[in-house]
């Protein structure tokens, strides 16, 4: 009993104390200045690779590949490429009227890096940076203008933009964005404060191109691409860096079984690439590179932050009664939650605090369970495509 004690005790002050130091960072994070490039200094300019993988993205693509198109950068510096994959005939049509190129892709077993890999080996060489963006993101007509400042400035080789919730149309949807924003805060806006990694959200990214290429050709990966991308480029120099000057919008969420399977399929590639990084990732930390050590371990480790937090405050209940009993005294473990409670609500964004906010929170004891049930449902789902569906359009304005 004094061993399992001891284990559950320090694991819960280690990810208190990731939290809090994250949460804290977050607060001391300093937009990156850029500067404006003028229209004339046509050698300031990158040249911008737009891709969107869309796997039966019907009901959005063609909403999306509006405004990717509709940009204020010189449209001969940049190209939009919908990758379709099982799109119906009328949806590509549309598309085809569109100033954009489109890669129609048939896999047996369809895969964001698939899709990816496939559109990159279509191209011809010649562009700086590709933007990663899902089916369902919307960006701004300024986007590029924004990034071509941040680059041309910051010669950044990876940049994670934020992303925004689309919707909040239901309390679900609510909570999705707030849990996003969280981790915003603490993995990549926390992270960028102290000099380390920003974690990569899976779109609103910007990775220079080559890297990119190369790196599709080396990986394999069903879900979770992106945490074994921000390892590969941290490998090979390339830091990936948080800027929230600019922004792409994303739907959230808003039916429950395709809120389940999400986050099984999140959960699931979280332990898989712990487990095949975990040894590099602590031979990492003794060559004093802290930063891989922290996205491949130090990150993936903690179980997810509402899981997290119901079982801590479980724990903090059923000790009571033994408290007399205990290796460690008892009051550490009410200090804990209260501890995690405030440093997470500390990186709830402003727009957040709401009525809706206290109003969803009484969501969260049943999704709480359904997480905890999904812990012994994620064998295999790492190695299926599970796919999330989005119905939500945005009208260009």
């Amino acid at each position: 009993m004094v061993i399992i004690e001891s284990i559950v005790f320090f694991y819960f002050v280690y990810s208190v104390a990731y939290t809090a130091f994250f949460s804290i960072s977050s607060f001391f994070y300093i937009v990156p200045s850029i500067r404006v490039v003028r229209p004339y200094l046509r050698h300031s300019h990158q040249r911008f690779c737009l891709f969107i993988p869309a796997y039966k993205e019907d009901a959005v693509i063609v909403e999306t590949a509006h405004h990717a198109v509709h940009q204020s950068y010189p449209r001969e510096l940049f190209d939009v490429v919908v990758i379709a994959d099982q799109l119906q005939p009328h949806t590509l049509s549309m598309l085809r009227q569109l100033p954009i190129q489109v890669a129609e892709v048939e896999f047996q077993q369809s895969t964001k890096v698939k899709s990816l890999r496939e559109a990159v080996g279509r191209l011809s060489s010649g562009f700086d940076y590709a933007i990663v963006l899902d089916a369902d993101n919307i960006i701004d007509v300024d986007f590029l203008q924004k990034v071509n400042g941040l680059v041309s400035t910051k010669r950044y080789k990876a940049i994670q933009v934020q992303r925004r919730a689309k919707n909040h149309n239901n309390k679900l949807a609510f909570l999705d964005g707030l849990s996003e924003g969280i981790n915003t805060r603490i993995y990549r806006q926390g992270a960028s404060a102290v000099g380390l990694s920003s974690s990569i959200s899976g779109s609103g990214l910007i990775v220079d191109f080559n890297l990119l290429k190369n790196y599709l050709q080396t990986t394999n990966a069903v879900g979770g691409f992106d945490r074994e991308l921000e390892l590969y480029l941290l490998k090979h120099g390339a830091k990936v860096h948080y800027y929230n000057g600019v922004y792409v919008k994303d739907e959230k969420v808003t039916d429950a079984h395709a809120f389940q399977g999400q986050r099984r399929r999140w959960i699931s590639s979280q332990y898989f690439y712990l487990w095949k990084y975990l040894v590099p990732g602590v031979a990492a930390l003794f060559r004093g590179d802290f930063a891989f050590f922290n996205s491949a371990v130090l990150r993936n480790v903690q179980l997810p932050r509402l899981i997290n937090f119901g079982l801590l405050a479980a724990v903090t209940i059923v000790l009571f009664p033994f408290r007399n009993y205990l290796l460690f005294d008892y009051s550490w473990w009410p200090y804990l939650l209260l501890l995690n409670l405030i440093f997470t609500f500390a990186a709830v964004p402003r727009a957040y605090y709401s009525s809706k906010l206290i109003d969803s929170m009484k969501e969260l004891p049943s999704i709480f369970f359904k997480m905890l049930f999904l812990l012994f449902r994620i064998r295999g789902a790492n190695k299926t495509f599970i796919h999330t569906p989005h119905t939500i359009n945005e009208p260009v304005r």
